[in-house]
């Protein structure tokens, strides 16, 4: 497939990005001011019920179906077309296999904005269906291991996503001008802020494998209230609500600067490089 051919997976995945930053906006915000109010922090799926609940939630719910959606197909198509030059070496081929992963899972997230805004409220089911799914992955030959292995891997992406921050590898994918520049300590801090959240989620899904337990897995929700258990645990949840507040901003930079090489070329100037530039 040509390059022109593939122009149309720019728009895709700038809405992709847009979708990324509501829901981490909607998530924080929540968090934030039931924090504020003497109340728990708000994982995704409490989010989103919450939204239903408002009266603007609606049009928000849409906004990040459509974006959530639209986020996974950019993973995707991105991953078997490699629309970001990772290559065709080991590293590069399990940079794809990320990218689809993570499509995948915000395709779920879609899934659930999607229940919300036409069936309705999902309290018949009984709430999240995590627990149910790992309870039968935990009856499964080997399935305590199954789970723990998952476990592992997610506490590995969060470990990425820190180091990507830390490291400042998002650079590499974002056009350099004084929007990116000026707002790089905020977008590291939100990636540091996404992973921690992440590994979490990945301790989580150990315990809940190794004390063969369905109810100690859980997504965002469990892994903020987990971490208010503990102690000045309502502080630390604070400071990463901030946090998620920059990577609701670091979604929306993507959304606008992101480059995506195999369509914009070779002669788009990176964070990176403008920032080694200048240090030279």
């Amino acid at each position: 497939m040509g390059q022109t051919d593939l122009s149309w997976a720019v728009p895709v995945m700038r809405a992709g990005y847009a979708g990324r930053g509501i829901v981490y906006l909607v998530v924080a915000g929540f968090s934030l001011y039931a924090i504020w109010w003497g109340g728990q922090a708000k994982g995704t799926s409490s989010a989103f019920g919450q939204l239903e609940d408002s009266a603007w939630g609606t049009a928000v719910l849409f906004l990040i179906f459509i974006g959530m959606f639209a986020y996974a197909l950019w993973r995707l198509v991105a991953a078997l077309y490699d629309l970001e030059c990772r290559g065709a070496s080991l590293k590069g081929i399990g940079a794809r296999v990320g990218m689809a992963i993570t499509g995948i899972i915000h395709l779920g997230l879609g899934a659930l904005a999607f229940s919300l805004l036409f069936l309705g409220s999902s309290g018949e089911s009984g709430g999240s269906s995590g627990p149910k799914i790992v309870g039968w992955v935990l009856g499964l030959p080997g399935g305590r291991w199954i789970v723990m292995g998952g476990g592992a891997l997610i506490f590995a992406a969060g470990l990425y996503y820190m180091y990507k921050g830390w490291a400042g590898k998002y650079r590499e994918h974002l056009q350099a001008n004084p929007v990116t520049l000026n707002f790089n300590p905020v977008l590291k801090a939100g990636l540091i802020a996404q992973g921690i959240v992440i590994c979490i989620v990945g301790i989580l899904f150990i315990n809940a494998g190794f004390n063969y337990n369905p109810n100690e897995a859980g997504g965002s929700d469990k892994a903020f209230s987990w971490l208010t258990s503990q102690v000045y645990g309502q502080i630390l949840v604070a400071a990463i609500c901030v946090g998620l507040l920059g990577f609701s901003l670091f979604c929306f930079v993507n959304a606008r600067y992101r480059i995506v090489p195999r369509v914009s070329g070779d002669d788009v100037e990176t964070m990176a490089a403008k920032l080694k530039a200048m240090a030279q």
